[in-house]
């Protein structure tokens, strides 16, 4: 599930399988320090919002029930139904900036609009210092569980596409926090993979994560036939075809 396609494919479980999974030995992780600092960081992203959204309330911001942060240096402010989405290096910025965000986002007349719109455009924002984190690796004690669901991979392949999918790697993600599962086309520079999030497997069980690896073997079937990864009229078909979940939902931690 690409950040595109839903930004997660995160979804409901529950098809039945022709043969019940071996049972499954829940996971016992060791604290992560990847996962628990994505966590943080997420919340400090949260913390930020609401502190900005409370300010620009109190400049005369109307009808916006959500702020989304962002690090979009080509569309530095949206509004998309009540949602409204700001660079992240705006939160931190001087309080004619905030005004000029209300203006931009309240502004009836289109001279006044674009006035803030320049003045937006015009703010130099911070550049985004954080070095890349290292592409991760399943942990050694998860590479059973990486090879049974590779198995599954082939399995499925041969019952439910015909063998009409390529191998791919098949990886047990610490990382993956609030996605049960990713197929990504291309991972830094390499070939294509599918991540099956390892809170994933540890909550709701091993037959669930073969819904979503299926799910996801899906997506892989869209890539491998040059169409978009998203959950369109293509992928839903093809959902139904091979008795895979189609819908996303986002996962509740």
């Amino acid at each position: 599930m690409t950040p595109r396609a839903a930004a997660s494919d995160e979804f409901q479980l529950g098809f039945g399988f022709t043969e019940v999974p071996d049972a499954f030995t829940p996971l016992v992780l060791e604290a992560d320090a990847d996962a628990e600092a994505e966590a943080e960081e997420e919340a400090d992203a949260a913390r930020a919002a609401d502190r900005l959204y409370t300010k620009l309330l109190t400049l005369g911001l109307q009808h916006i029930r959500r702020i989304v942060l962002t690090r979009n240096r080509s569309i530095l402010v949206s509004v998309k139904g009540f949602e409204l989405r700001v660079h992240e290096g705006f939160v931190d910025a001087p309080t004619e900036m905030h005004v000029q965000i209300v203006r931009f986002v309240m502004a009836r007349r289109k001279w006044e609009r674009q006035a803030a719109r320049d003045a937006i455009v015009g703010y130099p924002l911070p550049r985004h210092t954080k070095p890349p984190r290292a592409p991760e690796k399943t942990h050694p004690d998860d590479e059973p569980l990486a090879e049974r669901l590779a198995e599954w991979h082939t399995r499925f392949n041969g019952e439910r596409f015909a063998a009409a999918l390529k191998p791919v790697p098949i990886r047990v993600s610490r990382r993956m926090l609030r996605r049960l599962g990713h197929y990504a086309p291309g991972v830094d520079g390499g070939g294509p993979e599918i991540a099956i999030s390892a809170r994933h497997l540890r909550r709701d069980g091993f037959a669930s994560a073969l819904e979503t690896l299926l799910h996801e073997m899906v997506h892989q079937w869209q890539h491998e036939n040059g169409l978009a990864l998203d959950h369109g009229a293509e992928f839903r078909k093809k959902c139904r075809e091979v008795g895979a979940v189609p819908s996303a939902k986002r996962a509740v931690c």
